[in-house]
């Protein structure tokens, strides 16, 4: 981990928003409804690609159709006054693999950015009384496993190092886009152990657990991090078996006061060099002239151009609706109606009283995050309650967040926020609809299951809690199309040059003068800023600069 993420960043007090009017750059004067760069959506990802931009000189114009910028990463208080929620995502683990955030690219501690390394990184209590702990120290997480098998906890170590000796690989093909430097295979080839990787990815993270942990608690434990991306026994899916390994060198990293500050940030970063961000104004249509896209309808008739371009963040789904058909091509429209969500997600918000308090040796222990999974069994399970549409009760797994844990600004004096996430599918054999009737059964029985383990929040515990099924999750952001909060699948199908379609992959889309950023392009979702920065890097190669000139020029 860098040493920028342990000091944490300066925090500043936030600029005032820009009003939109005719500005002079230079010696061109350019019309209110006029930018360089027309952003629609402002997801982080879009953020940070307008914010790579607005460093280089370029005037952005980003458009949000909900009140507050940021997608998946915004905080609210949707429960009570003072209890500050996570919308969606929570820790930030990809991004401290970024050069954004690792090497400082853009200078982000200067906009009021500040990051929490909690430890311990997550915590596992079992039914048969027992539990696991992922610490930040790996001989103190061996032990953990020791506890069960001294096998696994050498074997742990053993794949910790493997991963360790390797993933400078993976996060150059993540944060470079499709096409810029070599391929993965090419890149493993040149690996002392390249041959047994290609072999690893090509499996499915189930095999590898089954077959180098013996003890079943160990093999739960490994199959937690990834179950909203993949079901653990699809091929193709190997390196998932290894996000335990690189969540001890990340840990979950939070940002101070909410996931949302990530958003807020890089917005006063846009806004300090000249750019503008106006919300509640849904993009409904792109404006085509001469075979180029070279602006945005609103829902409320507003239109702006962008000179140079218009960056989408639109789900394809929806976006490809927004021009005619045949401007897009079959094989663009094609891949559009073969795209596949990725697992849903199910969440209950609470407000509380106390944290969870899960008993260990010595005491109680009290994690801002934790895991639930009765067995290897039924993370198998899972992936066919998918294929079925089954809102499976039964030992449900979840995750339980707790930021205020480690964060006390998310909450008021003593009290806190809980979060209970877990999996279902969207298309319920009855139909999405049929969540509107279930969804309160199915939090409930979450909460039951938790109580097994953290017994200690009862009903008087809790203040006021805001049920998501996946169907409200797509309701909330149309970005979660079908509930998938990572806007895809992301198996083989979807991944890579595929991403999100082949022929597509380098954030060009077909129409000349729009380009794509967020999660249904490389490397996909979650919260990495990789499809934000490989953005920009496409962008200005083509505007005639680079990334690496961008940020040098910026630290003079």
């Amino acid at each position: 981990m860098s040493s920028m993420s342990r000091r944490g960043f300066v925090q500043v007090a936030a600029l005032a928003p820009l009003a939109v009017k005719s500005l002079s750059l230079g010696q061109k004067a350019i019309p209110a409804d006029h930018f360089d760069i027309v952003v629609a959506g402002a997801g982080h990802n879009s953020l940070i690609t307008a914010a790579y931009l607005a460093k280089a000189g370029y005037r952005c114009l980003v458009l949000d159709g909900r009140p507050k910028v940021g997608g998946g990463v915004k905080t609210a208080e949707f429960t009570l006054r003072g209890f500050k929620h996570d919308t969606c995502s929570s820790s930030h683990s990809g991004l401290y693999d970024n050069p954004l955030l690792r090497d400082d690219e853009l200078g982000l501690r200067e906009y009021g950015l500040e990051y929490i390394d909690p430890d311990p990184i997550i915590h596992m209590p079992f039914a048969d009384g027992s539990y696991l702990t992922q610490w930040r120290d790996l001989d103190r997480t061996c032990a953990e496993f020791a506890k069960f098998s001294k096998r696994d906890a050498a074997m742990y170590r053993r794949m910790y190092a493997d991963y360790e000796s390797v993933k400078h690989i993976f996060q150059a093909v993540a944060f470079s886009p499709v096409g810029f430097g070599k391929p993965l295979n090419d890149r493993l080839a040149e690996h002392s152990k390249g041959k047994f990787w290609q072999r690893r990815l090509a499996m499915s993270q189930w095999e590898i657990i089954r077959d180098n942990f013996e003890d079943d608690h160990c093999r739960a434990f490994m199959l937690t991090s990834p179950w909203a991306n993949q079901p653990a026994q699809n091929p193709m899916t190997g390196r998932l078996a290894y996000a335990s390994c690189n969540q001890l060198t990340t840990g979950r990293p939070l940002p101070k006061g909410g996931s949302g500050k990530l958003a807020e940030a890089l917005a006063r970063l846009i806004e300090a060099h000249g750019g503008v961000i106006l919300t509640n104004k849904p993009v409904v249509r792109l404006i085509v002239e001469n075979g180029k896209c070279t602006g945005v309808e609103c829902a409320d008739g507003s239109s702006f151009r962008g000179e140079k371009a218009v960056l989408s963040t639109i789900h394809i789904k929806h976006l490809v609706d927004m021009a005619p058909r045949e401007m897009w091509g079959q094989d663009f429209v094609d891949g559009v109606e073969s795209w596949q969500a990725d697992c849903q997600v199910f969440v209950t918000n609470y407000a509380v009283t106390e944290p969870p308090q899960f008993s260990v040796a010595g005491g109680t222990l009290s994690p801002v995050h934790a895991s639930l999974l009765a067995g290897p069994e039924r993370a198998l399970r899972f992936a066919f309650d998918y294929a079925i549409g089954a809102a499976n009760i039964e030992n449900p797994p979840l995750h339980v967040i707790c930021c205020s844990v480690a964060d006390p600004t998310r909450a008021p004096a003593g009290m806190h926020t809980l979060k209970l996430l877990g999996y279902q599918p969207y298309d319920l054999k009855e139909g999405p609809h049929h969540w509107d009737e279930i969804k309160e059964q199915v939090s409930e029985a979450n909460l039951k299951y938790f109580r097994q383990f953290s017994p200690n929040l009862t009903d008087d515990k809790i203040l006021a809690k805001v049920v998501e099924s996946p169907l409200d999750i797509e309701r909330q952001n149309p970005h979660n199309w079908h509930g998938a909060v990572h806007a895809g699948s992301q198996g083989p199908a979807q991944s890579g040059a595929l991403r999100p379609m082949p022929g597509w992959a380098q954030h060009r889309m077909p129409i000349p003068g729009l380009y794509q950023t967020g999660a249904t392009t490389h490397p996909g979702g979650s919260v990495t800023g990789a499809p934000g920065r490989n953005a920009a890097m496409v962008m200005l190669k083509d505007f005639g600069t680079s990334i690496e000139e961008v940020v040098k020029t910026s630290r003079k």
